[in-house]
């Protein structure tokens, strides 16, 4: 597909393109706009993902032409490819009595591959290294980095959305023609599925144009890429230990695995569909054993629970992976012991925060670590949605985890563990920096400039509105014998070890027989009165430093 692209972006331009626009220079008439490029990797995004389904569809269709799943004809055989491209991008469809909810999330990394791809040629196509800014504002090296920063993520929001708009409005239309009398895709979440899949690739595509990937959650301030961190390795824990308890559990009852597979009977080309959906159907189990580890577990349809703390379970689907669940009744005592995962994959979190980001407050630490308890609940909820669905109605409309049982669960398990993790971490690196110990004073020092800053700030506002203190005294308006006794100021007080500094001086110039005589010649000056001389009583001189003297 980008070679396709790359030979489209050769190609001359269009009559349109070719109109002088103003403003517009030599540099950038070799470049497409921004929404140009966007829409015509949607397209091709669309095409080729099409391409690719139909293809598959088609197979099957020649294989089994008597099975109704791949639709009648060749009409519905590219109505099948494109309700599984809807599908890919987890978007539901209604059935008559029921809707269906239970996607592969296996099935979504073809969408996000062939996006991820598109985006990249898009930035490329449109020079996006060349579209930030080349003068930033003036002020210190941080103001400017921090400018780059919000223009790079700019940047990154635009691409993202350039891309996620048509694509998304190109999805609408493909789910009008993908109607159908039995299954009829939900609009609204097709144009959501889409906008958000196709903005998320798009963005993660612009951010490693703009820079390599160690340099991309640089784009975020320190705080959010420490959050964001701890909460991808929390949150990647729990997921591979999800991964290896399905993996296990396969393996100990792959003899159940077995039977239910040869009691189907699919023959060669149904054998290997069968296995190419269980294959994509092992990211959800990858959450569901997430579910699990947290503690609430998951459901096979109404009525029915698999959790460390019990089984319940009644008729399943006649999948042969799901032999692999557990017998019903109370769980082994040992099983217990993967409650332990979401608290060590907190405590991993909670070190990352403090080692990113550290801070020389003792409450702060532990708050930051529960707000990632928070933010990797919160992500485990949203897999957990996705993961899960119905499959019509009856007994079959509740398959997979609670979305809101597995974010709560995973928030106050990761997230204390977390808060723990971090306070221990960081009280350890305060301690240390108050002993002296030179790595320790570096990282804190470099942690309590934003805290400075802000308190600067904050000390300036209150100032302003009346709540602080100013800095300095209050000046007196006008003579000192204007004010009143409440606003006057401290007086000086004259040490008695004082010298002039100018006595020399003046001593040297006294002298000075040349001065003596100017002085003699000089006349005398009128406007300087004698204060000895009171005239009789009739001038009264006031001494305002007579006090100092008594």
């Amino acid at each position: 597909m980008t070679a396709l692209l790359d030979r489209l972006r050769t190609a001359p331009r269009s009559m349109l393109s070719r109109i002088p626009l103003p403003g517009v220079t030599d540099d950038d008439d070799v470049r497409r706009p921004l929404p140009v490029s966007g829409m015509l990797a949607a397209a091709w995004t669309l095409g080729v993902g099409l391409a690719v389904l139909t293809t598959l569809t088609l197979v099957g269709w020649i294989a089994a032409p008597r099975s109704a799943a791949f639709g009648t004809g060749l009409p519905g055989v590219f109505r099948t490819a494109a309700q599984l491209w809807l599908a890919a991008h987890h978007a539901g469809f209604a059935i008559p009595g029921g809707r269906v909810g239970l996607l592969p999330l296996g099935l979504m990394v073809l969408p996000a591959l062939l996006l991820y791809r598109a985006a990249l040629w898009m930035a490329r196509d449109a020079d996006l290294r060349v579209r930030l800014p080349a003068r930033l504002p003036k002020g210190s090296p941080k103001d400017m980095a921090s400018a780059r920063r919000r223009a790079q993520l700019v940047l990154v929001a635009q691409a993202g959305i350039s891309l996620a708009a048509p694509y998304a409005l190109l999805a609408g239309l493909i789910a009008l023609v993908a109607r159908n009398e039995i299954t009829q895709p939900h609009l609204g979440e097709v144009l959501v599925s889409h906008l958000l899949l196709a903005f998320v690739a798009g963005a993660l595509a612009t951010a490693r144009t703009i820079g390599p990937w160690r340099t991309m959650l640089r784009l975020l301030p320190e705080r959010a890429r420490a959050v964001t961190i701890g909460t991808a390795a929390a949150l990647a824990i729990m997921l591979s230990a999800g991964l290896l308890l399905v993996l296990g559990s396969i393996v100990v009852n792959f003899a159940q695995v077995r039977e239910l597979s040869d009691g189907l009977a699919p023959g060669v080309v149904g054998g290997t569909l069968l296995l190419l959906v269980q294959g994509l159907y092992l990211l959800n189990g990858v959450v569901w054993g997430m579910a699990y580890i947290a503690g609430p577990g998951f459901a096979i349809g109404t009525g029915t629970l698999v959790a460390p703390t019990g089984v319940q379970l009644g008729h399943v689907p006649s999948l042969p992976v799901l032999g692999a669940l557990p017998d019903a009744g109370t769980t082994s005592p040992w099983v217990m012991a993967v409650l332990a995962v979401p608290f060590a994959a907190g405590a991993v979190g909670g070190l990352l925060i403090v080692r990113i980001a550290p801070t020389p407050s003792y409450e702060i630490a532990p708050l930051w670590g529960f707000v990632c308890g928070i933010t990797t609940g919160v992500a485990a909820g949203a897999l957990a949605a996705l993961s899960g669905g119905p499959l019509g109605d009856g007994r079959m409309s509740a398959i997979g985890p609670s979305p809101w049982e597995v974010m709560l669960s995973v928030s106050l398990e990761v997230g204390v563990a977390a808060g723990i993790a971090a306070g221990l971490s960081n009280w350890w690196l305060v301690f240390r920096a108050a002993r002296g110990h030179a790595p320790a004073l570096a990282r804190l020092g470099t942690a309590a400039a934003p805290v400075r800053k802000a308190g600067a700030a904050i000390a300036k506002v209150a100032s302003r509105v009346g709540f602080a203190e100013p800095g300095e005294p209050h000046r007196l308006p006008g003579h000192w014998m204007d004010a009143t006794e409440t606003d006057t100021q401290p007086i000086p007080v004259v040490r008695d070890d004082w010298v002039d500094e100018h006595a020399s001086a003046a001593a040297e110039l006294l002298a000075d027989p040349g001065f003596r005589k100017a002085d003699q010649q000089r006349p005398q000056r009128r406007d300087i009165v004698d204060e000895t001389d009171d005239r009789g009583g009739h001038v009264i001189y006031v001494d305002p430093y007579a006090w100092d003297r008594e």
